[in-house]
C-alpha cells in the first residue's frame, strides 16, 4: 500500500507495508543499516544480506522507487531519508502437543515505513561535473 504524504507530496515518496509476519526487533536489524543511503547502495545490502527479513524489505524499497519516479525522481538522486519498524498485531495460536494437550503460540507481525527523497549527490554545472559532494 502506498501513501503519499501530506507535508510536501512532491519531494517525497512515502510507501507502508503493513502485518508483515515478522518480529519487529529482526527487521528493525536490517532497518538500521539501510537509513540514509542511497537507493542504488540499498538494493546491494539486501541482496547479499542472509536475512529472511531482506525480501519485504526490498519489495518496499521497489514500491517507494516506483512511487518516486512517477514524481519525476531520477533513480540515482534518492537518499531514504527515513525508514521505521513498528509492532503490530500479535495473534494468538494454539499448537498440538504430545497426550492431547494444547499449547499457546504467538505471531508477531510488523509494519515497515519507508521514505524516499531526491536529493542530487553532485553539482552539475555549465562546464560539467564539479566535485562529488552533496548539495
Amino acid at each position: 500500500m502506498i501513501k503519499k504524504r501530506k507535508k510536501n507530496p512532491n519531494t517525497e515518496a512515502y510507501a507502508l507495508s503493513q502485518y508483515i509476519c515478522m518480529s519487529a526487533h529482526k527487521a528493525r536489524r536490517i532497518i538500521d543499516q539501510i537509513r540514509g543511503r542511497s537507493y542504488m547502495e540499498t538494493l546491494m545490502i539486501l541482496e547479499f544480506m542472509p536475512y529472511r527479513a531482506c525480501y519485504p524489505i526490498l519489495k518496499l524499497v521497489y514500491t517507494a522507487a516506483n512511487a518516486s519516479h512517477n514524481m519525476g525522481f531520477s533513480k540515482g538522486d534518492l537518499v531514504i531519508t527515513k525508514a521505521e519498524v513498528n509492532d503490530g498485531t500479535v495473534v494468538k495460536k494454539l499448537k498440538p502437543q504430545a497426550r492431547g494437550r494444547s499449547y499457546p503460540t504467538k505471531k508477531t507481525t510488523c509494519h515497515i515505513t519507508i521514505v524516499l527523497k531526491g536529493i542530487p549527490l553532485y553539482k552539475y554545472e555549465e562546464r560539467g561535473l564539479k566535485k562529488p559532494g552533496r548539495i
